[in-house]
């Protein structure tokens, strides 16, 4: 989601620079800040920029200036003054609660509303409009170019990681069938100790308690279903298009069979395979939080 990118144009006496920021955001955050008299500019803004992206905190962002000798024939007294007075104001108020502004320049002031009133037509305001709407495309364009640099980066991140998470589970299933021996026969052992130990039990029902705790200790399920997490985290990294959400939920999966793993390890080993499972996919979603 991260990205960043500037494009300047000019039309008649007029010249400008855009620029567009996007950050990372749980949706998309849009902020547009644009000059209010050029009618239509900020809906055509608005509806471009959902077209090229789907998630994070965007702000689009216009510098406009005008050629000075027209900017002066331009100007309106009335209006310069009472935008003066509206600054003083607003500086006047801001330094009464200790914040300093930092300085408007004359450029800054000539865009406001107001100002130039007199000095524009409504057939240059709308010639002007389209010239800036007409450079979205490739301001949109160079921000994506960006983010897909930032992207493929993300990518060789991220695959990285569902490996190493392949890598753990495959690690901890070695490991319970290595052991798999050892815990049926520590169940044998402990059958034949409370057999001893319990006068008048049913065999039967005592049997059935153990199958009961050897069931709920069998991590297969959990190794099972992170595996074919693995392979849906493989398959959206690879995917085009938005995948950040999805793959957000799918490291609430992984985390959740960690977790399981972990309650049921009753093995100091697989315990620690568990935490390092936990930690990889901590490490993900840290990655994941910036991508689309």
């Amino acid at each position: 989601m991260t990205g960043f990118a500037t494009l300047s144009g000019e039309h008649g006496p007029w010249s400008w620079t855009w620029d567009i920021r996007g950050v990372n955001g749980r949706g998309l955050d849009l902020r547009v800040r644009v000059p209010d008299w050029i009618e239509g500019l900020e809906p055509a803004v608005r509806a471009a920029v959902p077209q090229a992206v789907k998630r994070g905190s965007v702000t689009v962002s216009l510098r406009l200036t005008r050629a000075e000798d027209e900017a002066a024939a331009g100007i309106d007294p009335a209006g310069l003054t009472r935008v003066l007075e509206q600054l003083r104001q607003v500086e006047a108020t801001a330094a009464g609660q200790g914040l300093a502004l930092r300085p408007t320049s004359a450029a800054e002031i000539v865009a406001m509303r107001g100002v130039q009133s007199a000095g524009r037509d409504e057939s240059e305001t709308q010639a002007l409009s389209a010239a800036l709407v007409a450079q979205l495309p490739g301001l949109l364009g160079a921000l994506d170019e960006m983010r897909a640099r930032e992207g493929a980066a993300l990518v060789r991140n991220l695959s990285a990681q569902v490996d190493d998470i392949a890598r753990l589970t495959g690690e901890a299933r070695a490991l319970i069938d290595a052991r798999r021996d050892q815990m049926a026969e520590a169940l044998r052992r402990n059958l034949a100790r409370v057999m001893e130990n319990a006068d008048g039990a049913d065999p039967d029902r005592v049997a059935q308690e153990l199958a009961l705790i050897a069931v709920k200790a069998d991590v297969t399920e959990e190794l099972d279903r992170l595996d074919a997490h693995v392979t849906a985290a493989r398959a959206l990294v690879a995917a085009e298009g938005p995948v950040g959400r999805k793959l957000d939920f799918l490291c609430q999966e992984f985390n959740r069979e960690a977790n399981t793993l972990c309650s049921k390890a009753q093995n100091a080993e697989l315990t620690g395979l568990g935490l390092d499972l936990k930690t990889a996919i901590d490490q993900m979603r840290e990655q994941i939080q910036n991508v689309e």
